[in-house]
């Protein structure tokens, strides 16, 4: 098993050098220069600034800060908070 982070599906799109054209997966992302994928993406460049998302998604930091802390806030309200800590 490889630990890299990656799903087989990322995994084929980097080795065949072609875009994710699963845009159902929850780690699809419309960005082309890597692949359509989050984790290829994260892969590739490590962790990423919310201005670096936002330029990536099109929309502002502030809606990458408000995306963020609205997720944060659900993972703090669910049952996954006690498996975080």
């Amino acid at each position: 098993m490889i630990k890299d982070g990656l799903l087989p599906c990322s995994r084929k799109c980097l080795k065949n050098k072609k875009n994710c054209t699963s845009n159902d997966c929850r780690h699809y992302i419309d960005f082309k220069e890597e692949y359509n994928c989050t984790l290829i993406a994260v892969y590739e460049n490590g962790a990423m600034t919310l201005r670096e998302i936002g330029d990536r998604l099109g929309i502002s930091f502030a809606r990458v800060k408000q995306i963020e802390s609205q997720a944060l806030k659900k993972i703090k309200n669910s049952s996954l908070n006690s498996f975080l800590n």
